[in-house]
């Protein structure tokens, strides 16, 4: 049961682990908060922004706050699944006698950066399919537990830039959030420049572990949820499917398929989670909004049209919540 004393103990070691990522990462808080966010709800984060904003800096310094096992797997055109999941090699004994023994690969540890992800193939990127959703590992028909607990915080650069594949829509769905990483203000690369020029280095303490992380994601679960606002998050996902009585102008015009249930699962968790993040005890319509654009951005799927004219997701997300902001 969450308590208001556990609530606020919670929210000060959640406080803590944005602390200690600040000392390195200048600004982004709104993308730190949204890794939190999606860590607490058990999910995966999908990191997209061009080369040099800092994106994989952020999951090692956050892995660093955190005392959790850490592997980093960076993704190239000739990585293999094996590469990611581990495979069977002969072992001898003392005595000569041969056998098969499983050899983990990089993914068996509880925060996993999967980096520039959609520069491998799509063979290879789907070997993450049951992992990030079973958490498991099937290898030579043997099933493997993953540790607990257990996120990939992937990072990806726009779909147009050289050498990348797109990331399977079933794959994309599978991400709790997809986060826009945009440059740095001027004051705020001014910062980075200072930082990153000086003999001093900040030191990033450990002020939280597994245990706590997953307690503090199934009190989330405790938050209160009142009806009308569990049902504007389900307005909102089927405001975004094209055939909707009530969908916009653009989800009629420009969506081929929406957001799968996985969407409204992630608005109502990220709403209790923000709630709970800002010291308050029930989800209120803006904790819902405030999720809908990482939620919802890559569960959307555009047709032909949209693409020939510069339509976007996060604009179609914006007309969805035009005609529905809430009370």
């Amino acid at each position: 049961m969450l308590s208001v004393a556990t609530a606020d103990q919670l929210q000060t070691t959640l406080q803590a682990v944005e602390g200690e990522i600040s000392k390195v990462i200048v600004g982004q808080k709104d993308i730190v908060r949204g890794v939190l966010i999606t860590m607490l709800a058990g999910g995966h984060t999908l990191l997209e922004g061009v080369p040099g904003l800092g994106k994989t800096m952020l999951v090692r310094v956050l892995a660093e706050s955190l005392d959790l096992s850490y592997g980093r797997i960076q993704f190239t055109p000739d990585l293999m699944p094996a590469d990611i999941l581990g495979t069977n090699v002969i072992s001898v004994d003392d005595g000569g006698s041969r056998s098969f023994r499983f050899e983990p690969g990089p993914i068996f540890a509880n925060i996993v950066l999967s980096d520039e992800i959609n520069r491998a193939t799509p063979k290879t990127q789907s070997a993450l399919l049951e992992a990030m959703q079973e958490q498991t590992v099937t290898v030579s028909k043997t099933m493997h537990q993953l540790p607990q607990p257990f996120f990939v915080l992937a990072t990806q650069n726009p779909v147009e830039m050289e050498g990348t594949y797109p990331l399977p829509e079933a794959q994309l769905d599978r991400f709790f959030f997809k986060l826009l990483v945009h440059y740095p203000s001027e004051q705020e690369l001014t910062e980075i420049v200072d930082r990153t020029t000086s003999a001093a280095r900040a030191q990033v303490q450990k002020v939280c572990d597994g245990p706590t992380l997953l307690r503090i994601s199934s009190l989330a679960r405790d938050v209160p949820l009142a009806s009308h606002v569990r049902d504007y998050a389900v307005r909102l996902v089927l405001a975004s499917h094209p055939h909707a009585a009530d969908a916009p102008k653009a989800v009629q015009q420009f969506v081929q398929l929406g957001p799968s249930p996985r969407g409204a699962q992630a608005l109502v968790m990220a709403g209790k989670i923000r709630a709970l993040l800002e010291g308050r005890y029930n989800v209120s319509f803006e904790d819902i909004r405030a999720a809908a654009h990482p939620a919802l951005r890559h569960r959307i799927i555009l047709n032909f049209q949209a693409e020939m004219e510069g339509m976007t997701t996060d604009r179609v997300v914006d007309d969805v919540l035009k005609k529905f902001p809430g009370d």
